[in-house]
């Protein structure tokens, strides 16, 4: 049985209804975000980049992809073709981010390479991206937007800038303090790439905003159990398979650690030295590696309950909570755009359907992960499924994930 259906369902079954209780409100007019006010990448901007070398840079991200983060290169495809420029430019830095523990050799280094990152975005936000492809293919994708929207859509270099600061955080593999920091960490990496991804479509949906949110967070908590076995055993990590996605592998550490949060070790008892003494047998480890995997299933199971309200004519069921926010403050009364002005907010979501693919994914780890019975140090997660391409098929042609 999946997670969905049994293990986690059941004994969260209580936090689901006062979590996420559902109400009957009217479906209200979609909603507009306002984009960050940075300046605009016109077509003429991208300095120096000619066509080849705008097309060199694409084959590079794409090479990174394939071979680092397949799942997001396979999905690559369900993205509406006119973004997924940005889409793989985009994944792409997020892979270069997440090997910066694996490629540097110490701290301070790290340090160095993700401010060149910060450098290399304000730069490329302001029309003069550095000689480096990713950065080349960013500006490409971003002038391009810029051309399609007539300038009214921009990319926030706020949500950008996020994405790097959580990285600097997990440097060092310091320990979540609990289950919430987890899932802070997961909304400033994964499911920020799915809002900036809408971005570029563009779309400005706080109902796909709100859809992006939930399964970033679970995408994000899965990867980092799902890197935890190379990150407590960093000598593995040179045998790692398509990993990088993962952002928690700091193969390059000296020192393990174990990443669960450290409320949840409290709770089932886990000790750190019983981890690196007895790998998968420590005691309560199984516990905990459950108590987070059903965190991550608590988000997917949300997302389907609002795709089901919203096909039900009926409110996704709870407020935003990220809502207010930088990027997430929405005015109702600027004109939608001419694409959205006739849309309900469940057509947004089925035609931005492509961008949450990622839920796909996560669920058919999470099902491997309860078949092993939370055994986190099984090899087999660490391989890629082969059931991901035709799963994410048919979950995008009949909208259901």
């Amino acid at each position: 049985m999946p997670l969905s259906k049994n293990l986690i369902q059941t004994c969260r079954t209580n936090q689901q209804i006062s979590r996420y209780a559902l109400s009957h409100r009217q479906l209200q007019r979609p909603q507009k975000r306002q984009f960050s006010r940075s300046s605009p990448v016109a077509a003429s901007s991208v300095t120096g980049a000619a066509e080849a070398e705008v097309q060199a840079a694409q084959k590079y991200c794409s090479d990174l992809l394939l071979k680092y983060d397949r799942p997001s290169y396979t999905l690559s495809t369900f993205i509406p073709r006119n973004a997924q420029t940005f889409y793989i430019a985009l994944r792409a830095l997020n892979v270069s981010l997440s090997m910066i523990p694996d490629t540097t050799s110490s701290h301070t280094i790290g340090l160095m390479r993700l401010q060149f990152w910060r450098d290399a975005v304000a730069k490329t936000l302001s029309g003069s991206p550095p000689k480096e492809p990713i950065a080349i293919l960013l500006a490409s994708a971003m002038s391009d937007l810029n051309e399609r929207t007539q300038g009214r859509a921009r990319i926030s270099k706020g949500w950008l800038n996020r994405m790097i600061n959580a990285r600097e955080q997990t440097l060092t593999n310091d320990p979540y303090t609990n289950i919430a920091a987890l899932e802070s960490y997961a909304e400033s990496t994964y499911s920020t790439l799915l809002y900036l991804t809408l971005s570029a479509l563009p779309m400005t949906s706080v109902t796909a905003d709100h859809v992006a949110s939930h399964i970033g967070k679970a995408a994000g908590i899965a990867a980092v159990l799902r890197g935890l076995p190379l990150v407590a055993f960093p000598a593995a990590s040179s045998q790692r398979p398509d990993q990088a996605g993962s952002g928690m592998m700091a193969g390059g550490a000296k020192q393990g650690a174990v990443t669960l949060p450290l409320d949840v070790m409290a709770q089932a008892g886990v000790k750190e030295e019983d981890v690196f003494r007895l790998g998968a047998e420590a005691p309560g480890l199984r516990d905990a590696v459950f108590t987070v995997a059903t965190r991550a299933s608590d988000h997917l199971i949300t997302v389907q309950q609002m795709l089901s309200n919203l096909r039900a004519g009926q409110d996704v069921g709870h407020e935003f909570e990220h809502e207010g926010e930088e990027g997430h403050q929405y005015d109702t009364d600027q004109d939608l755009s001419r694409e959205q002005k006739n849309e309900t907010p469940l057509d947004e979501v089925n035609r931005a359907f492509g961008v949450f693919m990622p839920a796909v994914g996560t669920r058919l780890w999470l099902d491997r992960l309860e078949s092993v019975d939370f055994d986190i140090f099984r090899p087999e997660l660490l391989r890629s499924d082969w059931k991901l391409p035709w799963k994410a098929y048919m979950s995008f042609t009949r909208k259901t994930l």
